[in-house]
């Protein structure tokens, strides 16, 4: 999708940055959530994803919160309603946007106008930048040996912005580091700026 088309997107705040092509848990028992949820189902739609910059993920009174002006769109996997009033949720990030105007529904649900930003362009990684989809082909070896399937297949290590992407749902860096690589409207830069940090860390050679 590379539309830049301005649609309402009901927005679920959490202190966690979604990319694209990522998967994403979620455990939802607020009635507002739980709502959300069928409306997404029954209208097979999504909601929109945005990283929490002051405030907490559970409403709690009036405490206000911040979240960031660039989120994801987030579509439901599956949906495990096996405890009453609980729902266990696994989602796939995929499309950005910018927020315009919000509203907050007087059951604390956030809608805002979004304007749907564009994918990542094709961009396969330099050569430069080999030793990197290297380390992470490594990397999710590694963690199938612990019994661990962090990333949906097929795997595209031949796409600058899926390695890049998937490097930061990974690396131990700041919500606020994360929300800035996503952002980046180029993958080719957003890889170089992970490349560099694995090389800081000795991670890369």
């Amino acid at each position: 999708m590379s539309s830049t088309r301005v649609t309402d997107l009901p927005l679920f705040p959490l202190q966690t940055v979604l990319f694209p092509g990522g998967l994403l848990s979620l455990k939802v028992f607020e009635a507002r959530y739980l709502d959300l949820v069928s409306t997404c189902l029954r209208e097979r739609r999504p909601f929109g994803v945005v990283a929490l910059h002051k405030g907490n993920e559970v409403r709690r009174g009036e405490e206000s919160i911040v979240f960031e002006d660039i989120g994801v769109t987030a579509e439901l996997l599956e949906v495990d309603s096996a405890q009453p009033g609980i729902l266990h949720l696994r989602c796939r990030g995929t499309q950005r946007f910018r927020i315009g105007a919000t509203r907050q529904q007087p059951d604390g649900l956030w809608i805002a106008s979004v304007q749907m930003l564009p994918d990542d362009t094709t961009a396969a990684p330099g050569e430069a930048l080999h030793e990197t989809v290297r380390g992470l082909a490594n990397a999710i070896a590694s963690l199938k040996g612990k019994g661990v399937e962090p990333f949906e297949q097929p795997y595209q290590f031949d796409s600058a912005g899926w390695v890049s992407n998937r490097w930061c749902e990974i690396l131990p860096i700041s919500l606020a580091a994360k929300q800035k690589l996503m952002e980046l409207p180029d993958p080719r830069v957003r890889l170089e700026l992970v490349d560099e940090f694995l090389r800081g860390q000795g991670v890369v050679k």
